[in-house]
């Protein structure tokens, strides 16, 4: 016959957690020897050992009195029941995991693969950091309002930075980031940009430059937030402009090489 303590120490428990399974009458409380002391016998440590099992696999104290009562086959579909229930926890607690893994790798966090590659490539080509935040933070709203149409957005944005011309503007505009807005290389930065996005629109189109649907209080508020983050950003535009375009979100080509009115539009995402 076993104490109380010894009891709790065969079966992995406590003595505290003994008696509360009195309490709750899954374990029955034998009587009292001559000596005042509570003996179990191994009736009781098996017993004690089913509900600790129960217990630990996460089935409620309710349950588990009901399951120490039940037939073999009750009992065998209810312990079924709780496998499946377990393996569904162990899978969520893993998408849990990836998803403090994406917070902790930064750009991973609320943008698909297609976006992470393309900011990875922006770095690699030397960009400034603070571009690279901007872009990040612009297609998150794009990713979250379009998602379907991310990764061909992402695919045209890697084919315009592969031409020299697309990376000598992200190049130079960080370097004008920092300058006063009469600086004059701000200026040469704008007609570069021009240029490039006249040659992207005169080769392939001037859908190419970008054709994303955008509503304009979405691209409202993103041009608000980079034109608070890279101050520089705002003047560019107006000196954008005067050269026959306007809008940075979303780019649109507002007069012809001749002089006219033009209907493109696109986005810098």
């Amino acid at each position: 016959m076993l104490t109380i303590g010894e009891l709790a120490s065969y079966a992995g428990v406590t003595v505290r957690a003994v008696r509360h399974y009195h309490a709750k009458g899954l374990l029955p409380e034998p009587e009292r020897d001559h000596s005042g002391y509570r003996r179990y016998d191994a009736a009781a440590l098996v017993e004690l050992i089913r509900i600790r099992t129960l217990a630990e696999a996460g089935v409620p104290l309710a349950r588990v009195r009901e399951l120490l009562h039940a037939d073999e086959g009750r009992f065998v579909a209810a312990v079924a029941d709780i496998d499946r229930r377990l393996r569904a926890e162990i899978r969520e607690r893993q998408r849990l995991r990836e998803r403090i893994a994406r917070l902790a790798s930064g750009d991973h966090l609320a943008l698909p693969r297609d976006v992470v590659v393309l900011l990875d490539r922006l770095r690699a080509l030397g960009v400034d950091e603070r571009i690279v935040q901007a872009e990040r933070d612009g297609w998150i709203p794009l990713a979250a309002r379009s998602p379907e149409r991310v990764p061909e957005w992402a695919a045209r944005k890697m084919e315009q930075i592969a031409h020299p011309p697309f990376v000598d503007f992200y190049l130079a505009l960080g370097e004008a980031l920092d300058r006063p807005d009469d600086d004059p290389r701000l200026i040469e930065l704008a007609d570069r940009a021009s240029a490039c996005f006249m040659r992207l629109a005169d080769e392939r189109g001037e859908d190419y430059v970008d054709d994303t649907d955008l509503e304009p209080q979405l691209v409202d508020l993103m041009d608000t937030w980079v034109f608070a983050n890279l101050p520089s950003a705002a003047r560019l535009i107006e000196l954008l402009k005067e050269r026959g375009w306007t809008g940075w979100t979303k780019l649109e080509r507002v007069q012809s090489a001749e002089g006219g009115a033009g209907t493109s539009r696109g986005a810098t995402r």
